[in-house]
Parts: C-alpha cells; structure tokens; sequence
C-alpha cells in the first residue's frame, strides 16, 4: 500500500489535473454544478454495482470516478469564491470530530446503537426539528424507508425483538389479503405500501440489507432469464414460441450456475 506521503502526491496530482481541464478542455469547461449532478448519480450507481459484484479493481475504478466528482465541484464553488477542497475536507472533518464525542470528548459509548443514539441527539442539538429531516427527500423508496426506520429507531422509536417485527409482518399481509379480495385498489396498493415497509424494518432485524439483497436477486434473475434465451437460441427455438413448461426445463437448470 501507498504511503501517506504518496497518497496525497496522488491527490494533490489530481487536482493539478482538474485545474489543467478546466482551463483548457472545452467538455470540461462547460460543465456547471447542474451539469455533473446526473452524472454523479450514475457514477454512484456504477460504484454500487461494482461492490455488489465485490469486483475489488471495478470498485477502484468507480471510487476513482466519485473521486473526481468531488474534486470537479469543489473546483467550481472556488471559481465561484464559495468553497473550495480544503473547506470540503475541514467540513466533514469537523462534523466527524463534532459526532464522535466517544472519541475526543468525554461520552461513553461501547455499543454501535449507542453510537448512533448519540449521533441523532447531536443532529437536533444542532438545529434540526425532525429526526427525519436528514433523509433525503428523493431517495429510492426502499432506501428512504431503510434511512427512515433506522433514523427513528436511533431515538427510541423501534421494536424490542425480531419476533414482534414478523407478527407485524404477518398482520400487514392479512389486511393486503383482505383488501385484494374486496377488489379495492386504493387501499391494496396503500396495503401493499405496509408490507414492503414492514419488510424492510424486519429485515433490519435480521441484519440484512434490503436494497442489497433486492439487488442481488435482480442479479440472479437477469441471470438465469439471460441463460433461458441462449440455451433456447442454441436449439433453434424462440421464447415467444415456447410454452412457459417447455421454459421452465432451461429455466432450472439455469440454477445450477447462478444461484
């Protein structure tokens, strides 16, 4: 591994390099803060990717890309006299310091859910009104309502024992149940809206990621559906012809490779 020493040689070389594009690139001259924000968006989701595959060089590669992003935009708030990397790194440097006061103040906290106990105090200490006021408004659903529950629980606002998550679990399908039989679609939707929700508070329980997991399963079905058509192409056949028993026989085999 790099020496800390290099490692800022390999930071400062990068910000000599942004300095050099945005003077010089015509691409990189245009960009604007607006401009970068989807790009950033689809790097992050790139990034995310990579560690899912847990592809370690893939992960370098995207960490590279947000890296850059970061650099890009402090580069614009200094055009702009608002804000440049130092204040970027002293800020978050700050808020760190600030919301570990088990490391350099005086409160104790041995446990991660004391940890993050503290960290939600601070936040309303701070200013903020709502627990929830850190959650952004236009994050995908099943992480919004992953952010939400753990934000809430960091105050008190949570269940005692897995056992009680499930039950909840139990009663929200009984209702969507009852719902889908009475033909209401207003209230299904709204129904099925408190099963994912009280899905993804059970799979904190669990200690599963639910984002994660739903991503992983994506995977696999991509996976398998893609060997469905090209185990079916190889015999001469098209999906749209085949009966769905006749897709079921590729369909299970597939999993013998992706599991």
């Amino acid at each position: 591994m790099n020496s800390r020493e290099d490692q800022l040689a390999a930071f400062n070389r990068l910000l000599d390099i942004m300095d050099d594009l945005r003077e010089k690139c015509p691409w990189d001259k245009k960009q604007t803060l607006e401009s970068l924000r989807h790009l950033t968006i689809e790097e992050t989701y790139e990034l995310a990717d990579a560690i899912l595959d847990n592809d370690l060089q893939e992960i370098k590669k995207e960490l590279g890309d947000v890296l850059l992003h970061i650099v890009f935009y402090s580069k614009i708030g200094s055009e702009k006299k608002a804000f440049d990397i130092a204040d970027v790194a002293n800020s978050i440097c700050d808020k760190l310091i600030h919301r570990h006061p088990h490391i350099y103040g005086d409160v104790v906290a041995e446990t991660e859910e004391e940890v993050k106990r503290n960290w939600e105090q601070l936040k309303l200490k701070e200013g903020n009104k709502s627990v929830l006021e850190g959650v952004p408004k236009r994050l995908p659903a099943v992480v919004k309502a992953s952010r939400i529950q753990e934000k809430v629980a960091g105050v008190g606002f949570d269940w005692e024992k897995p056992e009680q998550v499930w039950e909840k679990v139990q009663e929200e399908l009984t209702e969507l149940n009852e719902e889908i039989k009475a033909g209401n679609k207003e209230n299904t939707e709204k129904e099925f809206g408190d099963v994912l929700f009280s899905m993804i508070n059970y799979a904190r329980f669990i200690d599963v990621n639910p984002e994660n997991a739903l991503e992983k399963t994506n995977k696999k079905f991509i996976n398998r559906f893609q060997y469905l058509e090209k185990a079916a192409k190889e015999e001469g056949k098209d999906l749209s012809d085949m009966s769905l028993s006749e897709m079921d026989v590729y369909w299970e085999k597939s999993k013998e490779f992706f599991k």
